[in-house]
């Protein structure tokens, strides 16, 4: 950032602080470690503190964030309070959530009562109205230009390998019945990365959210399946299941009017967790190899276990899995972070 822009941003910044913020010595601003966007954050030295954030509105959807942080909060969801928003330039003040992600605070005991508290709020954000003005609906063609990003990065760039016209034609196949399976299910509002790095459990005991801007009108099992299949902790299948079985209790408790079979909703969850992942190894090898984020390549060991587990228990991805197993599972014995992985699992 040129010395210019980050000047017009703190005096920015310092004229933007509410009255009812008081200001504790000299104005100043800390920067906070970043996510896979362009954006920049910073904390001031307010009591209480706040947020400062440079998103630059050329490659981040600004709009989005502020039309979805609305709507969020219409229906009891607590997301940053915007105190102030330079839209051309793409600064905002927002609340400060604190540190809290719930991450490092899941452990067998604490699961329950915290994930219990997500799916909570996630039926508040699947009980908000359609608004066609907001939200993009997240259609075929969304969910198939996702999957191609795992033929290109992961198979292409990350491992080096190209695919034959047969293989080719089994993917395709694949994604038609994932993007099937996705499309059968109730739509509603799909956070999109719906997991234990964008959920924050507040100073009151609430639970925040963030990073809500890729919001969509989609899948009911998108965000459930990103909370209990979480690409960062693992939790015991059986545990996963019943928590999924819940959740659709709970769904039908608020929509009577609803009729879903525990059997067609554990495939839509697991097929539509498949989609998910298939999209995720994509998307990882992109962040490592394009954008140097190489940490993520420590993470894509798991998204390939609840991968091939989903793929091996319906008739649609049972190809997959095979050719997946044969094909490319000895190409990543080759790979530093796929090895040392397994290494520390034995």
């Amino acid at each position: 950032m040129s010395h210019h822009h980050y000047q017009q941003f703190f005096d920015w910044v310092a004229g933007s602080v509410p009255e009812a913020i008081k200001l504790v010595g000299p104005m100043q601003i800390a920067p906070l470690a970043g996510d896979a966007g362009f954006r920049r954050y910073y904390r001031t030295n307010t009591a209480p503190s706040l947020i400062a954030v440079d998103s630059p509105p050329a490659k981040e959807n600004n709009t989005a964030y502020l039309n979805t942080s609305h709507a969020l909060q219409s229906g009891g969801v607590r997301t940053p309070i915007i105190y102030a928003v330079d839209a051309e330039r793409g600064f905002m003040l927002l609340e400060d959530f604190g540190e809290q992600l719930l991450l490092p605070l899941l452990d067998q005991e604490s699961v329950h009562s915290l994930y219990d508290q997500a799916e909570t709020c996630l039926l508040k954000i699947q009980q908000l109205q359609p608004n066609i003005q907001i939200f993009p609906d997240y259609d075929s063609q969304s969910l198939s230009d996702e999957m191609a990003l795992f033929r290109h990065w992961f198979v292409g760039e990350l491992l080096g390998s190209s695919l034959d016209k047969n293989e080719i034609a089994m993917l395709e196949s694949l994604f038609a019945s994932l993007v099937e399976n996705a499309l059968e299910q109730p739509q509603v509002l799909v956070h999109r990365d719906y997991h234990s790095r964008n959920l924050m459990l507040l100073a009151d005991g609430d639970m925040g959210v963030i990073d809500f801007q890729d919001a969509v009108w989609g899948p009911v099992t998108y965000d459930l399946v990103s909370l209990l299949k979480d690409c960062y902790i693992r939790w015991p299948a059986a545990m996963v299941r019943q928590r999924t079985l819940a959740f659709k209790g709970r769904l039908l408790e608020a929509d009577p009017s609803l009729e879903i079979g525990d059997h067609e909703f554990l495939r839509w969850f697991d097929l539509m967790g498949l989609q998910r992942h298939i999209k995720v190894m994509g998307i990882f090898a992109r962040l490592a190899l394009r954008d140097g984020k190489h940490n993520y390549l420590q993470d894509l060991p798991m998204v390939i276990d609840y991968s091939l587990e989903a793929a091996d228990q319906y008739p649609q991805s049972e190809e997959f899995c095979r050719w997946f197993r044969q094909r490319i599972s000895p190409l990543l014995q080759s790979q530093s972070w796929y090895s040392s992985a397994n290494k520390a699992d034995l």
